[in-house]
């Protein structure tokens, strides 16, 4: 998962920027620098994103206890059903981090085994943790101050713990540092395995030759980060992203039906029911397709996000490029390797 609340908001954008702008250095730092240390602020912030809605959900049952439940109605309840497409991607944003556990595959110890069970254990918790999140929220706000509130766990910390409020926008903040630096430890490892494949540039199968981290993917997936950040509208970052991030996931499992059916031969390590993943992409289909209707420019605009990976593509892999263009990548790709001081993993294994 990643955000237990909505820290940035039009009113507060440029602080908002600011105050990402500073997360993003210093993780990518700490990302570039040492493994081990990305690994354990990951751990750290997670455990204390947790614990403070540990805390939000035993006070949700006390609440209970006490027979708050006058906002559990099906008042005002929405039934434009492209709107309820449209809100999936709010939804599942917050779900989305067990996409990234595939792209870390590579550094995980005893993948077939370890990779399904840390999905099904880290899905199940999340869906669990968050649902009863929710539920705590309601038994104290309102739908409208949920809907209004930029910090849902703050609102509901001032309303319920007094002088002790304080510790969750403390807690907020650690939720927010911790999703940073899972999106730039995941994320960078995509690129480098695309690299890696032949199908982005060479820069980015490069490791530095001390630290041994892929500080070029970093910097990159750092780079691609303070871009958007370029919009203030958090909603709208949302909708891109969430219609970009469907559409690729739904067309990569829908590999997997189609390999099943014209390469049964391939050795399949892990291998999941069919019924999965044809689940799968019915509601990929109907959280993409809806909402081109409901929001046809923010669906627009994710597929221009998409798009955009096609000249990369052909520019650096795919075309073939004259002589002068050849050397002058080749040069570019020499003086990137000088200020950043990387090689390839099995060069830098031999230093």
């Amino acid at each position: 998962g990643r955000d237990f609340s909505r820290v940035c908001l039009d009113d507060k954008s440029q602080e908002c920027l600011r105050r990402q702008f500073g997360r993003e250095v210093v993780l990518t730092f700490v990302n570039c620098w040492n493994v081990k240390w990305a690994t354990r602020v990951q751990d750290i912030f997670t455990g204390a994103k947790l614990f403070a809605l540990a805390v939000i959900i035993i006070t949700g049952f006390v609440q209970l206890g006490r027979g708050q439940t006058q906002y559990f109605t099906f008042d005002n309840t929405e039934h434009d059903i492209t709107k309820i497409a449209l809100s999936f991607y709010s939804g599942l944003f917050a779900y989305n981090g067990w996409n990234y556990l595939n792209f870390v595959i590579e550094e995980l110890k005893e993948p077939v085994k370890n990779l399904p069970k840390a999905i099904y254990i880290s899905i199940s918790l999340v869906t669990a943790v968050y649902v009863l999140t929710n539920v705590a929220f309601y038994t104290t706000l309102s739908p409208a101050e949920v809907l209004g509130s930029e910090a849902v766990a703050v609102t509901f910390a001032n309303r319920l713990y007094g002088y002790m409020a304080w510790i969750m926008p403390f807690f907020v903040a650690c939720s927010t540092f911790g999703a940073v630096n899972g999106v730039l430890l995941t994320s960078s490892r995509l690129f480098y395995a695309g690299a890696m494949e032949g199908q982005m540039p060479e820069i980015l199968t490069m490791i530095q030759v001390k630290r041994m981290t892929p500080t070029p993917a970093v910097l990159f997936m750092a780079f691609l980060s303070l871009v958007y950040l370029g919009s203030s509208n958090i909603f709208a970052l949302i909708s891109y992203v969430g219609f970009a991030t469907w559409v690729s996931i739904g067309l990569a499992v829908l590999c997997v039906p189609w390999l099943r059916w014209k390469a049964p031969e391939l050795e399949r390590p892990i291998k999941v029911n069919l019924i999965w993943p044809v689940l799968y992409i019915i509601a990929t289909i109907l959280i993409t397709i809806v909402p081109m209707v409901a929001a046809p420019i923010e669906t627009g605009i994710g597929v221009g996000i998409i798009s955009t990976g096609i000249p990369v593509y052909l520019l650096f892999i795919k075309v073939r490029k004259p002589v002068w263009i050849k050397r002058g990548l080749n040069n570019l790709n020499i003086v990137l390797q000088k200020v950043m001081m990387v090689c390839q993993p099995e060069k830098a294994a031999s230093l």
